[in-house]
């Protein structure tokens, strides 16, 4: 997975380089972002703009890094969501889960 990590102001800005976000590369985002909580980067904000296609590993591969990032009382924000991932995170519900910005500065400006 084509997986990019900046650091923005205090915060963990990971960029994620692929068009699918899928069963063959979630696992590797999981453990990517795990791995991010567990070194103590516990404020995350991840960049999708270039991710056309999500399916529910992908979504769960996401919503474990949230989870994680909370227990240690961090976040895990989104931004840049296509409109065609938006549509899954609304199918399934998560955006009423997860924080969704149009783009990274609008995330790194919101402290709630």
């Amino acid at each position: 997975m084509n997986l990019e990590l900046q650091k923005i102001n205090g915060y963990s800005v990971l960029f994620v380089h692929e068009e699918r976000i899928d069963a063959h590369n979630s696992g590797e985002l999981k453990t990517y972002l795990l791995h991010l909580i567990e070194q103590g980067q516990i404020q995350i904000v991840v960049q999708l703009e270039g991710v056309r296609f999500i399916d529910s590993s992908g979504l769960g591969a996401l919503l474990s890094g949230h989870k994680n990032a909370i227990t240690k009382s961090g976040k895990l924000a989104l931004v840049n969501v296509q409109k065609q991932v938006l549509s899954m995170f609304e199918l399934t519900r998560l955006n009423r889960v997860f924080e969704i910005y149009a783009n990274v500065d609008e995330a790194l400006n919101n402290d709630t």
